[in-house]
């Protein structure tokens, strides 16, 4: 399997953290799957979101995971908008405070792992000096859009 240079640095990071502080708090932990020699720990296993909704998957449509490294400079936000599908992230870099309206706000740093909220409108604000750089994998469905713009919500 073929991987470009940002994906090699993403795997990099990703299997050679050692203490990984999760966004909903709970400690990464070893697993003893794989052979000798393979070395893996699970930094997030659950089935609901950030927000305490049960995650469940398109049923429209073949299913389509999207990756995507996601940067948002100084100063800059998301613009408010919705996910109708799950989404894992990982920080890799700054600091993002992601507004869920009368869900209250929160903040994530480099090493934060998120799933994100399902058809909940947010929005996310890099306050911080440098670049917020994160990797974002969708779990979707072929055709059904992974973020859509949305109001504020009233």
């Amino acid at each position: 399997m073929l991987f470009s240079s940002p994906l090699h640095a993403i795997r990099g990071w990703l299997f050679g953290a050692h203490a990984i502080p999760l966004a909903s708090g709970a400690p990464a932990r070893a697993s003893h799957r794989g052979s000798a020699g393979e070395h893996v720990e699970t930094l997030l296993a659950t089935g609901k979101t950030l927000l305490g909704q049960r995650i469940t998957y398109p049923a429209e449509a073949p299913a389509e995971v999207t990756a995507d490294l996601i940067t948002i400079d100084p100063g800059a936000d998301t613009g408010w908008h919705v996910h109708d599908v799950p989404l894992l992230a990982y920080m890799l870099e700054g600091e993002l405070t992601v507004d869920y309206g009368q869900n209250g706000t929160h903040v994530y740093r480099a090493g934060d792992v998120i799933v994100e909220a399902i058809r909940t409108a947010h929005n996310g604000r890099n306050a911080g000096p440098g670049v917020v750089r994160m990797f974002a994998v969708f779990l979707g469905a072929d055709g059904t859009p992974d973020t859509v713009e949305t109001e504020p919500p009233g």
